[in-house]
Formats: C-alpha cells, structure tokens, sequence
C-alpha cells in the first residue's frame, strides 16, 4: 500500500488518542477481553439493580420494543413484532458475516491472542471499507441478544458494550500507530474507523481468505445467528436465552479443541 501524507484533521485526531491514554483500554482489558465482554451479558440478563415495580421490570426489550412501537398506531402488536424481530435477525446476520468475513483475513488466531499483533497492515477484504469490522459485527451481534433481556439490562450492556469496544479500539490503533507509523497513519485517512464506506479507501492486496478457519472461530456468531434465525418466530425469550448459554458453552469447547498441541 502506498504512502500519502496524514491530513491534519486525522493527526490532530491520532494526537489527542495518544494523550487521552485514559480513554484507552489497559493491557489487562485487552487480555480478558472476551471474559469482560460475558461479564457484561451476564449482568444484563441479571438486571439485579431492577427494584419490582408490577410486571413491567420482568418484560423483556422484545416486548416492550414490539408494544411502544404497536402504541404509535403504526402497526398491529403482531406486525409490530414481526418487525422488531426481522430488524433484530438483519442485525445479526450482518454482524456475523462482518465477523467471520474479517475473521477469514485477519487470521483465526488472532481473534484469541492476548497480545496485539502488529507486523503488517491488514487491507484486504473488509479492511479495505471499515478498519474495525469485528467490533462493528460484534455491536450488531449484540441486538438480537438485547431484545432477550429486560429493558434496564439491556440498556446496561448496550451501554457497556459501546464503551469497552471504544475502549479496545483506541487501544489497538495507537498500538498500531507506535509500531507501524506512518504507514498506518495513511491508511487511517482513507479507511474509515466504524462507519464502512461501499467503495474500498485502499487497494486490494489480493490476500486470500481463509474460511475454514474463520468458520469454527466465528462458532458462537454463526451457531447463535442460526437459532435466533429458525427460533425466533416461536418469540420464545427463555428458549433463545438458552441458546446463548449453549451457543457460547460450545464456541468454548471449539476454541479448546483449535489450540495448537
């Protein structure tokens, strides 16, 4: 990839990312990444700091969403859940293929090192329109998850969530910058941080996915994705949430069985 000087709008941007070292995630973060991320969800489907008030604390995001949308006359209660759960899906399945698509160039092992990697410029595939598709498809996993627990915990982990993810990506740019420079500083000014732009900032450099191990790595997305998918027409909240438990219990045992001997 080609050089071109830094704009002064994104080194002004990069500047104050090294200074706000309180904005960024802590090696120790970093490192439990995935256990800090379970914590959050499992205090969200908790939502212990719900004080009973009538019923209302013990609906689930799904149900209140489809019912203030049903209240606006818009759409029946029935369409109206239709609707929240198509919305819910299409995130999903964005989020995961964003996952597994990252995932395949990236590389499989990258996903579970507790170290960041900073050999080369990674600007193929989505790299090429997002420069953080993992945690974007991450985010957009998340909403069909948020609909299965209560409104305070999801507003918990939906809070949570965007703010560790912040957190992690500040992280690792700066990391980055340190150890790339002015390569990576250029290829910030044409690839935009979260927001994907339709047509690629860089060239192509013809790095081949690598999908089979992307798949397995990406077990917990596809699997989740997949029942959410065939389930969630039976609008079953406790069903679903066991699907996140058995989901997430074998994307562990996947993940043993990957490590190198």
């Amino acid at each position: 990839m080609k050089t071109t000087p830094v704009g002064s709008s994104q080194s002004a941007d990069l500047r104050a990312n090294r200074e706000a070292w309180w904005s960024r995630a802590t090696p120790f973060e970093f490192r439990h990444r995935v256990v800090i991320i379970a914590i959050l969800y499992t205090l969200g489907f908790g939502a212990f700091w719900n004080v009973p008030v009538g019923s209302a604390t013990s609906q689930t995001t799904w149900l209140v969403l489809s019912s203030l949308l049903a209240s606006t006359h818009a759409l029946g209660l029935s369409s109206a859940t239709i609707f929240v759960t198509a919305m819910a899906l299409c995130c999903g399945i964005i989020g995961t293929a964003l996952r597994v698509w990252g995932t395949a160039h990236l590389g499989a092992t990258t996903m579970t090192d507790g170290d960041m990697r900073s050999r080369r410029i990674v600007a193929s595939g989505p790299y090429r329109h997002i420069r953080n598709p993992l945690y974007l498809g991450s985010w957009l996993l998340s909403i069909p998850i948020l609909l299965l627990m209560p409104v305070a915990g999801a507003i918990f982990v939906l809070v949570g969530l965007s703010i560790f993810f912040l957190r992690l990506i500040a992280r690792e740019e700066f990391h980055l910058g340190e150890k790339l420079g002015e390569s990576y500083l250029s290829y910030c000014t044409r690839v935009p941080r979260l927001l994907p732009t339709l047509v690629g900032g860089v060239s192509p450099m013809g790095a081949q996915p690598r999908w089979m191990q992307a798949l397995p790595a990406e077990f917990f997305a596809l699997s989740f994705t997949a029942c959410f998918a065939i389930l969630a027409w039976r609008y079953n909240a406790q069903l679903l949430t066991r699907c996140v438990l058995v989901c997430f219990g074998l994307s562990l045992i996947v993940r043993a069985m990957r490590k190198p001997r």
